[in-house]
């Protein structure tokens, strides 16, 4: 299974935090940051956002359907975001999953070091992540790292 990361693009400040949308600077990192996924995403490919407003519109930017997840909310546990992906049973199959911080950087350290820490997932950025079989246990694999700012 292959598993992305993918912080929401900066948001506006203030306001009731599931409501609050892109802004103009997070609607461009959105799309630079989409435009790089479509080139290298295989065909076949499902994308699981937060219900947040702005989770929703960073997802939107890949184009196609996009499940909004209740357990991806601001606020959701590393482990909830396993589940909702299904990490990693789901076999031969891609997931993008768009949400928060503190949550995916904490995932991301959980998957790539196997310990709790606290990491940080740039606004917009994201994490690729390759589950691999090996022997009795299974590996993680970092296929990339991508903030907007580098696109």
């Amino acid at each position: 299974m292959q598993l992305i990361l993918w912080r929401h693009a900066q948001a506006e400040d203030g306001g009731r935090d599931l409501e609050r949308e892109l802004t103009a600077k997070g609607r461009r990192q959105a799309a630079r940051v989409a435009a790089w996924l479509r080139r290298r995403l295989p065909e076949k490919f499902r994308v699981l956002s937060s219900p947040a407003i702005r989770a929703q519109q960073t997802a939107a930017a890949l184009g196609g359907e996009v499940a909004i997840v209740d357990g991806l909310a601001p606020g959701a546990s590393a482990a909830e975001v396993l589940e909702c992906s299904g990490w990693p049973d789901v076999e031969d199959t891609l997931t993008v999953v768009v949400g928060h911080q503190p949550t995916l950087g904490e995932l991301a350290a959980q998957l790539v070091s196997g310990r709790a820490a606290e990491w940080s997932v740039r606004k917009g950025g994201l994490w690729w992540l390759e589950h691999r079989a090996r022997g009795a246990h299974g590996e993680t694999v970092v296929r990339a790292v991508i903030s907007p700012d580098l696109l």
